[in-house]
């Protein structure tokens, strides 16, 4: 496993919509290795691909419940609605006020190409939904209701 180098805000890749998984092989292992090693390292929630360069759809989340893979994810279902602040590793010092879905279900596959069904809410719930928006070129800045730097303490 390696730590890789998280792109950042304004770099062209983190708007392009990424490609399907075909290949469940070695490389695919490595790649949500090196990706889940990189988000504990920058002490994240989430990480797409698209964030460290490669525009495949694939996810690692933790939040506070365990790593979750997800190869290919899309939300199947979405209930309630919860506001609240969401930041961004790709873009460092800013923070945004954003509504997502309480609860979500998604289907995905796993590393071994197996269909998986991933249920989250409250913070997994935005998770999910802030790491599928990044698969599809999407940041939180585009669809915050404002934007804001953390006040100095």
């Amino acid at each position: 496993m390696s730590i890789r180098v998280i792109v950042k805000h304004p770099d062209p890749v983190l708007r392009e919509k990424c490609i399907p998984v075909r290949k469940f092989n070695a490389n695919l292992h490595k790649l949500l290795d090196d990706m889940a090693e990189t988000m504990y390292d920058a002490e994240g929630v989430g990480l797409a691909a698209p964030q460290v360069g490669i525009t495949k759809r694939v996810v690692v989340i933790d939040a506070g419940t365990g790593l979750i893979e997800m190869i290919n994810p899309e939300i199947v279902e979405r209930r309630e609605e919860q506001f609240g602040s969401e930041g961004c590793l790709s873009i460092p010092g800013l923070y945004g006020d954003v509504r997502r879905s309480k609860w979500v279900k998604a289907k995905a596959f796993d590393r071994n190409g197996n269909e998986i069904m991933v249920e989250g809410e409250d913070l997994l719930a935005r998770a999910i939904q802030h790491e599928i928006d990044h698969l599809n070129g999407v940041l939180f800045i585009d669809i915050a209701d404002k934007t804001y730097k953390p006040k100095e303490e």
